[in-house]
């Protein structure tokens, strides 16, 4: 189906002078509406090197603080990716200026990523700069293409950049502060930044942003996104080809990999067996998908890229340390990356299908059983346990898919 064209006409005011003269809005009603193009894949590449990244860092920092601090940069970059998968949705990809601009966002983004590993060391400033120069240029460009065409959504970004703005001091000031600082300033940065697109992006003085009233393919934002989980699913295999070609051969190397191989796949399942087009259709039927799409795909969806990060550090501890002894981190990462999967999911679905999955409430109260008794095992049995009631699950749902009268043809 193809997206609604839901953008309020009412009498303007005369253009302003200023910025780009070609409108750049995607087209409506065309087949290619809704359609994904490839320099945003292309964007899309630089966000698997940048998990591996963020993987590497949890797994060297398995502390409190290097939880929160993984957390924060998890949700940064998700963030990043989320506003500009918005914006390539507003605007048309094909255009040659979206190109040149999300080709230079993707520069930004490598400089960010190759910043990770060492964000609150020695480039913690490099890695805010970038951010930042990504938020900024972005929504600046949005300013400069809607400013003679669309003069609502102009101020719509008017009201983003203030808070972009707002959300850049804190990035560039806790670069600058004491290390130990950091943390605080930056967890203010985002917190800023996730609250604004939940209020609206209110600013006194200025009206509400009509998010709800923006020409969205809620279509084209479900498929992105379904493209990103793949692509974290991806960064995965990487983290976990590397562990394995880094060690000698061995029995528990191979069951390790193989474990990593089943887990990886169940949870590919357990999104696009079902899930994934139940998504597409609820935002494809909704005549103004702009708050559902917000929900979903920008705030739901952090948590299930989230499990899958931690899912990729748990194969990299398999790896490293099938026979030890389970520590409270180790469980945290092992049993917490498969839970925060399923209840990512789970949100999903309620909220677009109001479905209720049982098979996923009852897997993580099964999970948190393992994460209490972790104690007992070793790495290896614990992650092949998480793994098995993944697996359980995955078998669940799709034997209740089939049983309703599910069409296979429509599965992922």
């Amino acid at each position: 189906m193809s997206r609604q064209n839901v953008r309020v006409t009412t009498t303007t005011p005369r253009p302003l002078r200023f910025g780009i003269r070609r409108d750049l809005t995607r087209p409506t009603g065309t087949e290619h509406s809704d359609r994904v193009t490839y320099v945003e894949l292309f964007f899309d590449l630089i966000f698997v090197f940048a998990l591996t990244q963020l993987s590497a860092h949890l797994y060297e920092n398995q502390t409190l603080v290097g939880a929160i601090e993984s957390a924060m940069l998890v949700l940064a970059l998700w963030w990043a990716w989320s506003y500009t998968s918005w914006v390539t949705n507003l605007l048309d990809p094909a255009r040659l200026p979206v190109r040149g601009i999300v080709i230079v966002l993707a520069l930004f983004g490598l400089v960010m990523s190759t910043s990770i590993f060492e964000s609150f060391g020695d480039r913690g400033i490099v890695f805010a700069i970038a951010y930042v120069l990504l938020q900024v240029v972005r929504t600046l460009f949005m300013l400069s293409a809607t400013a003679r065409h669309d003069r609502q959504m102009f101020r719509d970004f008017v009201r983003v950049f203030v808070w972009i703005s707002a959300s850049g001091v804190f990035w560039i000031v806790g670069a600058l502060v004491p290390i130990e600082l950091r943390l605080g300033f930056w967890l203010v940065a985002l917190g800023i930044e996730y609250l604004s697109a939940a209020v609206g992006f209110r600013v006194p003085g200025l009206d509400v942003t009509r998010v709800s009233e923006w020409e969205l393919s809620g279509a084209h934002i479900a498929e992105r996104s379904a493209l990103f989980v793949i692509i974290a699913l991806g960064e995965s295999f990487i983290v976990t080809g590397f562990a394995f070609v880094a060690q000698e051969s061995s029995v528990l190397g191979v069951l390790g990999v193989l474990l990593a191989f089943i887990a990886a796949v169940t949870m590919w399942w357990l999104y696009f067996d079902h899930g994934e087009r139940a998504g597409a259709r609820a935002v494809e039927n909704i005549e103004k998908p702009g708050p559902i799409v917000r929900l979903v795909y920008t705030y739901i969806h952090a948590i299930i890229v989230a499990g899958i990060v931690l899912v990729s550090v748990a194969d990299k501890e398999v790896l490293g340390e099938p026979e030890a002894d389970v520590t409270l981190a180790v469980a945290i990462i092992i049993a917490g990356g498969p839970g925060l999967y399923l209840i990512g999911l789970c949100l999903f679905r309620w909220v677009v299908a109001r479905e209720l999955l049982l098979s996923h409430v009852v897997a993580v109260g099964m999970l948190t059983v393992v994460a209490v008794a972790a104690p007992l095992f070793t790495v290896i049995t614990m992650f092949a346990l998480t793994t098995g009631i993944l697996v359980i699950t995955a078998v669940w749902e799709t034997t209740l898919r089939v049983r309703a009268g599910g069409d296979d043809a429509e599965a992922g």
